[in-house]
C-alpha cells in the first residue's frame, strides 16, 4: 500500500461521479461493485499507524489518521479550553498524536500552545517525539514579501508555542494572481532557517500543484476534501501525486458525520423528521450530497454501507474510513476533533 495521503476518487469514480437524481438507484451493477469496493477495503491488512511524508531531504512523521481542530473555529459552539486540551490529552495518550490546525481556526493553535505545554510538564520526552502539530496559513491575496511572509510564520510560532512549525500548508485563494509562488519560495527560506520543518499545501489544484513543483518547491503534501461521495482528486491529482511523491492528506471522509447510522433512513424533507444539521460541517456536506444526487441516493449509499458494517461487526464511519485508508493513493484521512 502506498503512503499517501491523497484521495479515493477512481476506484469507484463510476460510482461517486455526480449523477442525476435516480441514476443510482437504478444500477444494481454500481450497487454491487460497491460492496464489493468496501468489503475489500474492511477485509484489508491493518496499516501501521504511521508513516512519511517526504520531499527531498524534507520528511516528517505522522499518524495515518490526524485530529483536525476546524470545530474549534466557533461554528459549533463555546468551546472550553480546558476541556478541550484535555481532550487533545486523550486523543494523543491513545496514540493519535498528529493535530491538524490553521490560523483561522479560532483558537486553535492557541490551544495547541497549552496542550504541548502540558506534554512537556506531564510526560516523558519520549512521548513528545511523537507528537506533531500541522498548521495552515490562508493569506489575503496581497504582495508576498519576505516581511510579511516572515511576519505571519512568526504568528503561528508564538501561537504554538513551538520553535519550528511541524508542517505548514499554505492555501491561496486567486490563482489569476501568481503570487502564491512568491509565498511559497518565502516559506522555503524559512524552511532553511529552520522555522519550518516541512511545507505543504491545501486545496491546491492539479495545475497549479504542477506548477509549484516545476518551481522547485519541495511540498510534501496536499490536504484536500475526499470522501466515498468526493472523489475528484483521483481524476487527475492521483496520478500527479504517483509521479511525484507528492502525498495527499485527505479531510470529510465521513462528511462531517453525514456518513453514520444517525443519518440511516432519514427524510430530511420533512421538517423536524430527521437529525437537525445544525453544524457548518453538516451543512457544507448535505450541500454536496445535494449536488451529487440527492438524499435518496445518498441514502441508498447509506444502506449499502450499512450491509458492509453489519457484516464486519463495526460501523457505516468506520467502512467510510477505511475504504479511503485502503485506497492505492491515500495517505492520511483526517477526522474532526469532538471535545465532547
Amino acid at each position: 500500500m502506498a503512503a499517501a495521503a491523497m484521495s479515493v476518487h477512481q476506484a469507484v469514480s463510476t460510482f461517486c461521479t455526480p449523477k442525476p437524481r435516480g441514476g443510482f438507484r437504478r444500477s444494481k451493477t454500481l450497487h454491487r461493485r460497491l460492496v464489493r469496493c468496501c468489503e475489500a477495503a474492511v477485509e484489508a491488512v491493518a496499516e501501521n499507524k504511521k508513516t512519511v511524508v517526504k520531499n527531498g531531504n524534507d520528511s516528517l512523521e505522522i499518524c495515518r489518521v490526524l485530529n483536525g481542530m476546524w470545530q474549534t473555529s466557533g461554528g459549533w459552539g463555546r468551546i472550553d479550553r480546558n476541556d478541550a486540551v484535555e481532550a487533545m490529552l486523550r486523543y494523543a495518550d491513545a496514540g493519535l498524536s498528529t493535530f491538524d490546525m490553521a490560523d483561522h481556526y479560532g483558537p486553535a493553535e492557541d490551544l495547541y500552545g497549552i496542550f504541548i505545554n502540558r506534554v512537556r510538564r506531564e510526560r516523558p520526552p519520549e512521548y513528545l517525539e511523537n507528537v506533531r502539530g500541522l498548521t495552515k496559513w490562508v493569506p489575503p491575496p496581497v504582495k508576498m514579501t519576505t516581511s510579511f511572509v516572515r511576519e505571519s510564520i512568526n504568528v503561528s510560532l508564538k501561537r504554538m508555542d513551538v520553535s519550528s512549525l511541524d508542517m505548514l500548508q499554505f492555501h491561496w485563494w486567486d490563482y489569476a494572481n501568481t503570487g502564491y509562488l512568491d509565498a511559497l519560495k518565502h516559506l522555503t527560506d524559512l524552511k532553511e532557517e529552520g522555522k519550518i520543518k516541512t511545507v505543504a499545501l491545501t486545496n491546491f489544484d492539479t495545475l497549479r500543484l504542477e506548477k509549484i513543483l516545476e518551481n522547485g518547491i519541495p511540498v510534501v503534501s496536499n490536504q484536500v476534501q475526499h470522501s466515498i461521495v468526493d472523489m475528484r482528486p483521483q481524476q487527475k491529482m492521483a496520478e500527479l501525486c504517483k509521479l511525484t511523491g507528492v502525498k495527499l492528506i485527505t479531510y470529510g471522509t465521513v462528511m462531517g458525520g453525514l456518513l453514520s447510522e444517525k443519518f440511516l433512513d432519514t427524510n430530511l424533507s420533512i421538517p423536524f423528521a430527521g437529525p437537525p444539521l445544525n453544524t457548518p460541517s453538516l451543512q457544507k456536506y448535505k450541500r454536496m450530497v445535494d449536488a451529487w444526487g440527492g438524499w435518496s441516493l445518498f441514502q441508498v449509499l447509506l444502506q449499502t454501507l450499512k450491509t458492509v458494517a453489519s457484516k464486519h461487526g463495526v460501523s457505516i464511519p468506520t467502512v467510510a474510513v477505511r475504504f479511503i485508508l485502503d485506497q492505492v493513493k491515500i495517505f492520511n484521512k483526517k477526522l474532526e476533533l469532538s471535545f465532547v
